[in-house]
């Protein structure tokens, strides 16, 4: 299978090969010039119907790292806004005589229906509420390269969980990789039938902080507020905020996590921001590397992710 739609493709034996490759990647990305041939003459398709700069950044960084080219589609830019659908913008780009195609994409589900009309591999860079597995691979791999065993992990995920795709891959993630995951989140921003993710849900922050090994906070988006899900967003910061006094009850060797970006004085207080335990910046340039892997097995070794 040459696509990478949603962490549930891979398994644990998929997620592992990913985060090995990712190691001689990051050999690359260390050297004084950080490129290597492994992709010269593929053509990657950055495909981004929705506003990215974290993603978009490091999946060009990625392949052009492995000397690929890259198209870059841009959907305010193209003749979607002239009514071209969505099917005939992915043909016309996969005349060009691309080799993956990465989509990102407001509506779930949107980059498997891509998948269903491309002969090229697809890697899915985050659809709607649904999945967004590059991002939890480079956060399983972040961990990993703490030297942390996944077996037994207490991973806590603060935050709006129900309209968060970032939430539901690291779910499927750490879970296939052995950890216990905690759902930390008021009632409101829990989605119907939680208990089918799989993780424990908890409705406080400092009942879980003591046994937390690794704290991930979501990103709380304003629009929240529109629709009345909680009280207000300083409200939000006193009950499922990460302020200095809660940090203090993280054990010692805990890792602070976030997708970016950060919104200050909601999910993280200005002054936990440079707590040494912080590993956001860590997470920016392992995204690179691991999507350096991803490429590379899925365009460059004659094979899928799996």
């Amino acid at each position: 299978m040459n696509d990478l739609l949603t962490i549930e493709d891979l398994g644990a034996d998929g997620i592992n090969e990913i985060m090995l490759t990712a190691d001689s990647m990051a050999e690359v990305s260390a050297r004084p010039i950080p490129k290597v041939p492994a992709l010269r003459g593929k053509t990657v398709a950055s495909m981004f119907f929705e506003d990215s700069t974290r993603t978009r950044t490091s999946f060009e960084t990625a392949a052009k790292r492995l000397s690929a080219d890259v198209l870059n589609f841009s959907a305010s830019s193209s003749s979607v806004n002239k009514g071209e659908s969505l099917r005939d913008t992915v043909e016309t780009i996969e005349a060009m005589g691309v080799d993956a195609i990465i989509v990102r994409h407001r509506s779930s589900g949107a980059p498997r229906q891509v998948a269903q009309w491309a002969e090229a591999p697809v890697i899915n860079a985050g659809d709607g509420w649904h999945a967004h597995p590059t991002q939890s691979l480079l956060d399983a791999y972040t961990i990993r390269a703490e030297g942390r065993d996944f077996e037994g992990l207490n991973i806590a995920i603060v935050g709006d969980v129900s309209h968060s795709r970032v939430a539901r891959s690291n779910i499927e993630a750490f879970s296939v990789l052995g950890a216990n995951v905690t759902l930390v989140a008021p009632p409101t921003l829990l989605p119907p039938h939680v208990e089918a993710l799989g993780a424990t849900v908890s409705h406080s922050l400092d009942a879980v902080l003591a046994e937390t090994d690794v704290l991930y906070l979501l990103r709380m988006q304003h629009e929240r507020m529109d629709q009345a899900l909680v009280p207000s967003l300083g409200e939000y910061h006193r009950t499922f905020g990460l302020t200095p006094e809660r940090a203090k009850q993280l054990p010692s060797n805990a890792l602070i996590m976030h997708p970016g970006p950060m919104n200050r004085g909601i999910e993280i207080s200005p002054e936990v921001i440079d707590d040494p335990r912080v590993r956001v910046l860590n997470q920016v340039a392992n995204g690179v590397v691991v999507r350096m892997a991803v490429l590379y097995l899925v365009v460059g070794s004659n094979g899928g992710v799996i």
